[in-house]
């Protein structure tokens, strides 16, 4: 069992730079890999970016890759995204996630834990 628990987000202008933080509960948060998930107003929850448990892999999609870097420190239980160039279509709730497979993967039913979120807002 893991709990996630998201801050870092907020207002900022487009150009600018956020970064997030999940803070993960127990000492083995190493036995899981981590993700990034964000649902703006009237969307689906869309997939940001993921780390393995060691965080020697990384995936991020296609829409933030070049401006999003996702990493990991186990040793503080804690996984970041970095936000940045951001645009107004970034503005979401960000939630950070975990599961204990191996595999990296995209799907939202993939990940058995889920913070409560943070927003960011980016205005143009």
């Amino acid at each position: 069992q893991v709990q996630l628990v998201e801050s870092g987000g907020g207002l900022v202008q487009a150009g600018g730079s956020l970064r997030l933080s999940c803070a993960a509960s127990g000492r083995t948060f190493g036995s899981y890999a981590a993700a990034w998930f964000r649902q703006a107003p009237g969307k689906e929850r869309e997939f940001v970016a993921a780390i393995s448990r060691t965080g020697g892999s990384t995936y991020l999609a296609d829409t933030v890759k070049g401006r999003f870097g996702i990493s990991r420190d186990n040793a503080k239980n804690t996984v970041s995204l970095r936000m940045n160039n951001l645009k107004p279509e970034d503005t979401a709730v960000y939630y950070c996630a975990a599961n204990s497979l191996w595999n990296l993967y995209q799907g939202a039913d993939r990940y058995d834990y889920w913070g409560q979120g943070t927003q960011v807002i980016v205005s143009s």
